[in-house]
């Protein structure tokens, strides 16, 4: 599985030109058509003359991408073709190619015929890319996708409708992406962008909507992954686009998000040296799992959509709809030709990788998080990598690592988030007032502050987890555990000034209270 980089490197042959040697150079993607008008302007012969080349022995040089290299002490020379030896050549031609076609037809099945014009669509593509005739209006394409949200909703109305971008019980209804070749702007990510996106203490902030996908495009080269799984470059960045634009605009959930749940899978890849203990399947598990996880996430939790029995949780019998329909989001993305990264996969191989970028994704779940957590402390005093129930336990603990990792980070990077997390609780928790439903605590504008949000998610949701992993990856403690325990502590000081300020006020009041009745 995978493909040499050298595949994009160009080539080089030396030609003997009224008795000078003349170098040309030309990639590996061109036409035999556009390799001879370089022929000919290289040999000073007139455009469209009908050329053959020789090697020094004077047998016949096929002029096409594969000829072989020669030296300037082996040099090529092109002769143009008289009307005679065109006949003959053209004759020559006509019996290679039959023969060419009967051996095809012979020796090559269906799915070779595919692999053969896929790769030769990918040859169009990038030259289509490098020669720029097409650009991708991103902009214009968010526009839209935005008046077409704002339409659906509006046309929604009940509360059963939690408006999705995928509207299943409509079969002939699928996204479908431009066929254009993607063409984001291009950014060369320096040395210490490179770096720094292998740390936890990476700042998500300070990045536009194309210079993430730009990262996360390095990660997937970076990791090998695109030689692993023979990954279309273009159809990377297609799906990247894809995926970008498959996130809603929601106060948390959305594509920055994903960025930040993909960066610190790639951090942790790094940190815990994975790339020694699992397979490259595994790692392009875990990142397009990170990547897929929210996927057109409607900004109101599972809680929300059982009890407003909305079409998801109807559709997937209030079992985890959320992440039922990330995942089938994912995979309906990945099922258009122009976004399948895993076209070039073998289908048995492909089967496997869905079920286990299923699995991840289902395990985000946070009402799973009990029975995923204890499953892994009973393995990993024992932990064995060549154990597949053992490596599929770790890669469900690491997406749920990264997913709610936030605390992980610098406060001046992690506070933010808390501040999003609420707006979109205060907006559900609204929604809930409005329509008569339950609310919790946790999620109610009038009740909850971002210290006691924030302290027992820490200290009994995330350091015990991370605490755990730390038993296998001790390398991680001063990283990311010990940071979970400054910011536990941090929220307790705030919550200790709060309550003296709230103690302050209530005694402040109530001399008053009592001043007046003295008075």
């Amino acid at each position: 599985m995978g493909s040499s980089s050298s595949s994009y490197a160009p080539k080089t042959i030396y030609l003997d030109v009224d008795g000078k040697v003349q170098k040309v150079v030309f990639s590996r993607h061109c036409s035999p058509c556009d390799i001879k008008e370089l022929l000919c302007s290289s040999s000073n012969i007139p455009r469209n003359t009908a050329i053959m080349m020789v090697d020094p022995e004077g047998a016949l040089v096929s002029i096409d991408p594969t000829m072989p290299t020669n030296s300037p002490n082996s040099l090529y020379k092109v002769v143009p073709l008289s009307t005679g030896q065109l006949g003959e050549k053209e004759d020559m031609f006509q019996n290679v190619l039959s023969q060419v076609a009967e051996q095809f037809s012979r020796a090559f099945r269906i799915n070779e015929l595919k692999t053969e014009v896929t790769n030769r669509l990918a040859m169009l593509e990038k030259r289509v890319e490098l020669e720029g005739l097409k650009v991708v209006e991103i902009e214009k394409c968010k526009n839209d996708l935005k008046k077409l949200r704002d339409e659906m909703t509006s046309r929604g109305g009940g509360r059963v409708n939690c408006p999705c971008k995928y509207n299943f019980s409509d079969d002939g209804k699928k996204v479908t992406p431009r066929r254009d070749v993607p063409n984001y702007p291009k950014y060369t990510l320096s040395q210490e962008t490179v770096e720094a996106l292998k740390k936890p203490t990476f700042d998500v902030w300070h990045w536009e909507h194309n210079e993430m996908l730009s990262c996360l495009e390095y990660m997937y080269h970076d990791l090998g992954l695109v030689k692993e799984f023979n990954m279309n470059p273009i159809t990377l960045k297609r799906w990247l686009l894809a995926i970008q634009e498959n996130y809603r605009n929601n106060p948390f959930h959305n594509f920055r998000h994903c960025f930040c749940v993909s960066q610190m899978m790639y951090g942790m890849i790094h940190l815990c040296n994975l790339q020694e203990k699992l397979t490259l399947t595994d790692m392009g598990i875990l990142m397009t799992a990170a990547v897929c996880h929210d996927l057109d996430h409607p900004g109101y939790n599972n809680t929300y959509q059982i009890n407003a029995r909305t079409e998801l949780a109807v559709r997937y019998n209030d079992i985890s709809p959320l992440e039922n329909h990330h995942c089938a989001v994912a995979f309906q993305i990945l099922s258009l030709p122009e976004c399948n990264i895993f076209a070039n996969v073998d289908p048995e191989a492909f089967k496997q990788i869905r079920q286990a970028i299923i699995t991840l994704i289902l395990a985000t779940d946070m009402a799973r998080h009990g029975e995923i957590l204890d499953s892994f402390k009973q393995k990993v005093d024992n932990f064995d990598f060549t154990n597949e129930e053992h490596v599929t336990c770790l890669k469900m603990v690491l997406i749920k690592c990264c997913d709610i990792s936030n605390e992980v980070r610098p406060t001046e990077v992690a506070e933010p988030w808390v501040d999003c997390l609420l707006e979109e609780y205060f907006m559900q928790s609204d929604r809930e007032k409005s329509e008569g439903l339950p609310v919790a605590p946790f999620m109610d504008r009038d009740k909850v502050t971002k210290p006691t949000a924030q302290i027992g998610f820490i200290k009994f949701v995330l350091i015990p987890m991370f605490e755990t992993v730390m038993k296998l990856f001790p390398q991680i403690e001063e990283i990311m555990v010990q940071p979970l325990r400054d910011s536990r502590d941090h929220y307790e000081e705030l919550k200790q000034i709060d309550d003296a300020m709230t103690e302050g006020s209530s005694f402040v009041f109530k001399l008053r209270k009592d001043f007046k009745k003295h008075d």
